[in-house]
């Protein structure tokens, strides 16, 4: 019988790899196919139980870290938790699913990616200037975030469309004109966040949920600007009639009401035909007033009648029974989707530009045609087969 060569790794590094990586001592031992005391075992630096070289093997896989980290004397203090901005469940306790600390750890592994790129560039980062206090008034702040953008009533009205999509990569072109690295996930539920944000003051980052609806997105991005704008890093869902901490309820009403100012101005919202007509508290409003409306703000119906209640322009009730209806009707919708087989041909340079933003592509494909970075370099970075390299600058903007 062959010996089993035991793995002499730190155990402290076993447990912080599994916290960060999201999951619970017995759901990891799931996942590994051990006992969850063999695994409590490998953590307690009191017991001389290790893993084999095979199981460690294992442990890097499902924890997504370098084998050789496993060796250190310490666990890394670099990655710090965020925090955690999201409802209370019923629990009263809220956890991080290991696809959410993921996606959280590979947005700040690209930031520093972005920070390496424009040194060897000898590229000077803007820093981020904006910024907002809980005590300021969220439409003073909703307008100061527009006039730093540059965005006037007249250029938002230019970016109407069907579903959103115009309305969401202009607004995201000019945040990420601040220096800000803004991302979308798909490996996250909708359920679980809208996005997160890691505040720095050079190349701070927003990620939103690509599985929301763009209007929704394009909320959430404002949203995630906001926490910026505090200097505040942390996982958002965009639900404020639900449980909190009192200073984590307070955070998020803010940026919800500062992401409904810069995205429908108090006076725009009030000035549009119609809404004078209706009067105060108004149970009158038609699926195609409100629809129309919110294609002009590039927002959700929700959003606009959430807007519309803020200013007394309808009741509570009524937007409770038109959110209610929202709700079922993206629900049909989605399982409609999943129920169409047909296949659409992916436009993976575009997916790519989508995934992880225009600058950060910009850099990598500058690095790579000064011959500083080869091009399976670029291909590895951007998880991107080497044949759609070509067509990522003309998506990138480049070309």
């Amino acid at each position: 019988m062959a010996v089993r060569v035991k793995a002499l790794i730190t155990p402290a590094l076993v447990t912080w790899a599994r916290e960060t990586a999201g999951f619970s001592i017995a759901e990891a031992a799931d996942k590994l196919d051990i006992d969850a005391d063999v695994l409590a075992d490998w953590e307690n630096s009191d017991s001389d139980a290790s893993p084999s070289i095979p199981q460690l093997r294992k442990l890097a896989t499902l924890f997504k870290r370098p084998l050789a980290v496993f060796y250190l004397p310490s666990p890394p203090t670099k990655f710090e938790v965020m925090r955690d901005l999201r409802r209370l469940p019923g629990t009263g306790l809220r956890h991080y699913s290991p696809a959410l600390q993921l996606e959280i750890r590979a947005a700040a592994e690209r930031r520093e990616l972005a920070l390496d790129l424009a040194d060897d560039l000898d590229e000077e980062l803007p820093k981020f200037s904006l910024k907002a206090d809980l005590k300021e008034d969220p439409e003073v702040v909703g307008q100061r975030i527009r006039k730093a953008l540059g965005v006037t009533d007249d250029l938002q009205r230019e970016w109407r469309d069907a579903d959103g999509r115009t309305g969401f990569n202009a607004w995201r072109g000019r945040i990420e004109d601040t220096g800000t690295l803004v991302f979308q996930s798909a490996a996250i539920g909708s359920e679980e966040a809208s996005g997160f944000a890691i505040f720095n003051d050079v190349s701070p980052v927003i990620s939103v949920n690509r599985k929301d609806a763009l209007t929704r997105r394009t909320f959430s991005l404002l949203h995630e600007f906001a926490h910026l704008m505090l200097h505040v890093s942390g996982v958002s869902d965009l639900e404020t009639d639900e449980k909190r901490p009192p200073e984590d309820q307070a955070i998020e009403v803010f940026c919800n009401q500062v992401a409904a100012a810069a995205l429908m101005p108090k006076d725009a919202v009030l000035a549009y035909s119609g809404v004078a007509e209706q009067g105060a508290r108004s149970e009158g409003w038609t699926d195609g007033q409100i629809s129309e409306m919110a294609r002009r703000f590039n927002v959700s119906r929700e959003a606009l009648l959430r807007r519309l209640l803020t200013f007394d322009r309808t009741t509570q009730a009524f937007y409770a029974r038109k959110r209610g209806q929202y709700i079922a009707e993206y629900q049909a919708q989605r399982a409609r989707q999943r129920e169409q087989t047909t296949d659409i041909k992916r436009n993976m340079p575009q997916e790519t530009v989508s995934h992880f933003g225009k600058p950060l592509v910009r850099m990598l494909l500058s690095n790579y045609w000064q011959d500083r970075m080869t091009l399976s370099a670029v291909s590895g970075y951007l998880g991107l087969k080497v044949k759609h390299i070509p067509k990522l600058a003309k998506a990138a903007g480049l070309r």
